[in-house]
């Protein structure tokens, strides 16, 4: 699957076309995203400063920055020009999860902006959009929820305090949960999170129980949940 953003750079009429091409837009946190970015030169040369990509988080007006990458220094782009520079950019471990279930969550992006500078002008670029979806184990332990009844409700960046260690890139992500008919005499709701590691993976439940293990680990999702659950209940 390619993904192509095509749009004209914001330095003025007859300035040159960028063109973001990414090999595929389904991504999770910790891989990478590959592609290129084709540049067309305008009526004029012009001096390429730098090219810099960033990845970006949305939820409603928000947006914060995950991550940054400068893909390439200085070199002339001549009018008329035909230019394409590899990308390959980190997504960063802490990235929030844009679809959970296949579907997309509402209100939460996640996306890829090209930034292009050249003397005494500055693109600030587009913001090209992409899927994260959890990693194996992230979709296991989500699924172990389904399974048991519970029900998704919504998810978002907190807005709250939450323990620091719920995120590697300064995001806290949270999964509400509308529980399990077994479970209601517990809570009516749960908010889920996850620490997630270069190894491991940690489930959390209301920001006070959790489940830890190794990445590749083989887990009985649907019995960790159970007991945490129950944990909750002794609080």
């Amino acid at each position: 699957m390619v993904f192509r953003s095509l749009r004209r750079a914001a330095l003025g009429v007859g300035g040159p076309a960028v063109d973001t091409v990414l090999d595929d837009p389904e991504t999770r946190p910790g891989e990478s995203l590959r592609g290129a970015v084709h540049l067309t030169g305008g009526e004029r040369d012009v001096e390429i400063e730098r090219i810099v990509l960033t990845v970006l988080t949305r939820d409603g007006s928000a947006t914060r920055e995950l991550g940054r990458h400068e893909l390439a220094g200085e070199f002339r782009l001549k009018a008329g020009e035909a230019r394409a520079v590899p990308l390959q950019i980190a997504v960063p471990l802490g990235t929030p999860i844009t679809h959970v279930f296949g579907e997309r969550v509402p209100g939460l992006a996640v996306g890829v902006r090209t930034e292009l500078e050249v003397a005494f002008a500055h693109d600030p670029g587009d913001l090209d959009f992409v899927a994260v979806h959890p990693l194996p184990a992230e979709a296991a332990a989500l699924e172990a929820l389904r399974a048991l009844g519970f029900r998704f409700k919504d998810a978002g960046l907190a807005s709250a305090p939450v323990p620091s260690d719920w995120n590697s890139a300064d995001v806290s992500q949270v999964f509400d949960f509308w529980v399990a008919p077994q479970y209601q005499q517990i809570a009516t709701e749960v908010a889920v999170g996850f620490t997630t590691g270069a190894d491991f993976v940690e489930l959390v439940l209301d920001g006070a129980v959790r489940s830890r293990h190794d990445r590749g680990e083989p887990v009985d999702w649907e019995a960790e949940v159970d007991r945490l659950m129950r944990q909750i209940g002794q609080i």
